[in-house]
């Protein structure tokens, strides 16, 4: 059974959550308690959402294997970053457990579908 739709699933969800995030910053910022009032915090946010939609569409475009890993690489360092990012950011808050788990989440789950690039 083939399964190389897999990372393009993974780069179509990527992409949809980083338009939905830079068009409304609140659905990053919202879960990290973090307020999305000031203007520079809105920025940076859609900048995430930016990079993520990129990302995102690097993995639904890549025009063969060796390009669709190097995609995911990107996808998986930049949930690792977030991942960091946010998990010294929030230290000692409550929603530090819940950022941390989903940023790694995507990373792994992006991850495992770079397993699907090695099968023909």
């Amino acid at each position: 059974m083939r399964y190389d739709w897999l990372p393009r699933a993974a780069g179509i969800a990527t992409a949809a959550y980083g338009i939905a995030v830079a068009a409304r910053p609140a659905i990053l910022l919202g879960p990290c308690g973090w307020s999305d009032e000031p203007p520079a915090v809105r920025a940076l946010t859609r900048m995430v959402g930016l990079r993520d939609t990129a990302s995102g569409l690097a993995m639904i475009a890549a025009p063969d294997a060796r390009s669709l890993r190097v995609a995911i690489a990107v996808r998986v360092c930049s949930d690792l970053g977030d991942t960091a990012v946010l998990g010294l950011a929030l230290r000692g808050r409550p929603q530090r457990a819940k950022a941390v788990a989903v940023t790694a989440g995507w990373g792994l789950l992006c991850a495992a579908t770079a397993i699907a690039t090695t099968r023909t």
